[in-house]
C-alpha cells in the first residue's frame, strides 16, 4: 500500500472509530412525520436530544429515542476504554428513507375501491463524538485587526 493511501486509510480508520451507527428498518410510521420529528434532533448533543424526544408526544419521538439509546451502546461498545461523561457526543447525521408500502383498499361509492398506501420507513443514525476545531488563518487574523482596533482606541 503507498503512503497516501496508507494516510488516507489511517485517517478513515479514525473517524469510524469516533462514529457509531443504528439502523431502523420497516417502521410503520410514515417518512414524512418521521422526519418531522428527525429535524428537530439533528446536530443536537445526544443527551439533550434524548430530553427532547422523551417529552415530545408523537409516536415518532418514542421509536427515535430507542434508535439513539442504540446509538449510544453501540459508540460505548466502539470505544471502551473512553467514558460517556468525558466525550460531548452528538448526533452527526440523522436520515429517513422511504420503505416498503402495505396496499389496501377502501370502499367508494358506486362499486369503486380506493387504494389506501400504508408507508414504512428506513431510519438511520450517525452519532459522532464532537471534536473542537482548530481555529483557521482567516479567523485568527479577523481576531488580530479586532484587538487591534480595540488598542488603538484607548
Amino acid at each position: 500500500m503507498g503512503a497516501r493511501k496508507r494516510l488516507k486509510a489511517d485517517k478513515l480508520k479514525e473517524v469510524k472509530g469516533r462514529t457509531a451507527i443504528a439502523h431502523l428498518n420497516d417502521c410503520p410510521i410514515s417518512p414524512r412525520k418521521m422526519r418531522l420529528v428527525a429535524d428537530i434532533v439533528r446536530g443536537v448533543e445526544v443527551n439533550k436530544a434524548l430530553n427532547i424526544l422523551q417529552h415530545n408526544s408523537k409516536e415518532a419521538a418514542g421509536r427515535l429515542e430507542k434508535l439513539l439509546r442504540s446509538a449510544i451502546a453501540n459508540w460505548e461498545q466502539k470505544n471502551e476504554g473512553k467514558s460517556l461523561e468525558d466525550q460531548t457526543l452528538v448526533v452527526a447525521e440523522i436520515t429517513v428513507g422511504q420503505g416498503g408500502m402495505l396496499k389496501r383498499i377502501r370502499p367508494a361509492p358506486q362499486g369503486r375501491a380506493h387504494r389506501i398506501r400504508k408507508r414504512s420507513n428506513h431510519t438511520t443514525i450517525v452519532v459522532d463524538s464532537k471534536i473542537e476545531k482548530v481555529a483557521s488563518k482567516k479567523e485568527t487574523k479577523v481576531a488580530s485587526k479586532k484587538e487591534s482596533k480595540v488598542v488603538s482606541k484607548k
